[in-house]
């Protein structure tokens, strides 16, 4: 199988064989083969946000009709593939706002990201769904922030980043556990969450500080389940 990835656009060559070559792609080189049925589906805040792995047209729609959906926010950032495509196209089918906010998995969250995702969340509409690749990663950071941009503690983000949704804190993808402690640490009680990511919040620091625990970890999430 190539490693080639759609490079097309649904929404303006919604033909049969585009269509074709994006399901392949998203299925054998974008992995959809296993979100077929794995859905990873969480609630965040009831009734209002919502987080998943990459989902496919039909589960979107159906998530869309379910929970009332107004908007998708893809984590992944906009990218040349199948996955890409074939959301993009149903997002603007079933009348959905679609936003790109793109957070890495594995280095320290970039504060220009949070704080462009403060942004957005306060104009939203919502119900909203968040996604990545797999759902476990960056879904987890997004849902962490958005607890915290709810009012929640430092502790409450941390559950966003559980086993249960696949996510490893012992891998690389740890240094996001490592940042809401870093709050939780330094900051909370003293300093508003969004204050903190503005005025004291140190990438560098955090990236240096780090130290990922788990080989076995990393070789899961990066060869076995290959993770962004």
């Amino acid at each position: 199988m190539s490693a080639a990835m759609f490079a097309g656009d649904l929404r303006i060559d919604p033909s049969v064989p585009a269509r074709r070559r994006a399901w392949r792609d998203s299925l054998f080189v974008d992995h959809a083969i296993f979100r077929l049925v794995w859905t990873n589906v969480a609630e965040v805040v009831p009734g209002k946000i919502y987080r998943a792995n990459h989902p496919t047209p039909a589960r979107l729609a159906r998530l869309a009709r379910r929970l009332g959906l107004r908007t998708l926010v893809n984590l992944r950032g906009h990218r040349q593939c199948g996955s890409d495509a074939l959301s993009r196209a149903a997002a603007e089918r079933l009348g959905l706002v679609h936003i790109d906010m793109a957070f890495e998995s594995r280095g320290a969250p970039h504060r220009e990201r949070i704080l462009r995702f403060a942004d957005h969340y306060r104009s939203l509409a919502f119900p909203m769904l968040m996604h990545c690749k797999s759902g476990a990663d960056r879904a987890g950071l997004a849902s962490g922030l958005v607890v915290m941009f709810e009012g929640g503690t430092a502790e409450a983000a941390l559950s966003q980043l559980s086993w249960r949704y696949g996510h490893f804190s012992r891998s690389r993808t740890g240094i996001l556990d490592a940042f809401f402690r870093r709050y939780r640490d330094t900051a909370e009680g003293r300093l508003p969450f969004l204050d903190w990511v503005a005025t004291e919040y140190d990438e560098a620091a955090l990236k240096r500080d780090f130290v990922a625990a788990g080989g076995l970890s990393n070789f899961v999430t990066d060869t076995v389940l290959r993770r962004e």
